[in-house]
């Protein structure tokens, strides 16, 4: 997933190797390839976008297999995507089960400041069965110091982690979730790596048991989850390259249990 307003992001995140959801939907971690092979045919296909796809054909994405997709709503709390609209509303026109996403820059300002301008620009939930929870985007800072020039551990971590500790980090994550719960219904999807998680969090396990796992790991497997999870929801297996716009995904579950966890049933 990339944060839709900055090239930065692109060659950084081609740096990183990305390590490595709800338990009724436990099916197993079946090998996949890019695009899934015959082990996965039942899972629902989906993909997500930002500005970097523009006005997106959403009748061809329907007919190339997409169930559903997550649309970038908003970074930090001065960016809102120039096709949200056109994204978002012509996906539900489709027929395609979508929702919202935000790309957190927790260095900036506080999770709740940044879930309250998420909400209000594109954001929010509904139960109808067809609006996805909201979903936040924790990955490696895009704008701060290169990983790899930094020359220690210590420095390395602050680069990736927008500079907070762990335990900043996982308080800004619970004020973001507190936040979006207050204003929609619902915990947000948490979009990550286990790199990302174990590093920028401390190996936080507090989140798992209420908010459903968006798991971004570009190989034929999941591999191993960030802690605090015992299984996926949503998997990111490929930056791009798919037969869908964006990245591609897939849902761990069928289309009517996508449908439930749509609902929040």
């Amino acid at each position: 997933m990339t944060s839709g307003r900055n090239p930065l992001l692109r060659r950084v995140r081609s740096r990183v190797a990305l390590a490595g959801s709800l338990a009724a939907l436990v099916l197993g971690c079946a090998a996949l390839a890019a695009p899934p092979g015959a082990a996965a045919e039942t899972r629902p296909a989906g993909h997500d976008v930002s500005s970097h796809q523009g006005s997106v054909d959403w009748a061809a994405a329907r007919s190339r297999g997409a169930s559903f997709v997550y649309v970038k709503a908003t970074e930090a709390t001065t960016y809102r995507n120039p096709y949200f609209g056109q994204q978002y509303d012509g996906a539900r026109r489709a027929g395609l089960v979508r929702g919202a996403y935000h790309f957190a820059v927790p260095g900036q300002s506080s999770g709740r400041a940044q879930a309250d301008y998420f909400v209000r620009n594109g954001g929010g939930w509904t139960g109808d069965g067809w609006t996805l929870p909201p979903a936040v985007d924790l990955e490696h800072n895009p704008y701060g110091k290169d990983t790899k020039d930094a020359k220690d551990t210590k420095s390395r971590s602050s680069a990736k982690c927008y500079g907070l500790s762990p335990a900043a980090m996982t308080q800004w994550i619970a004020g973001f979730s507190d936040e979006v719960r207050l204003r929609t219904g619902r915990r947000p999807v948490i979009y990550t790596t286990a790199a990302w998680w174990n590093d920028c969090t401390g190996r936080s396990r507090a989140f798992g048991p209420t908010h459903a796992l968006w798991l971004a790991r570009y190989a034929t497997t999941p591999g191993a989850l960030p802690a605090g999870w015992s299984y996926w929801t949503l998997w990111q297996y490929a930056n791009g390259g798919g037969s869908l716009p964006g990245d591609q995904n897939l849902f761990n579950g069928s289309f009517a249990q996508l449908k439930r966890f749509a609902a929040g049933r």
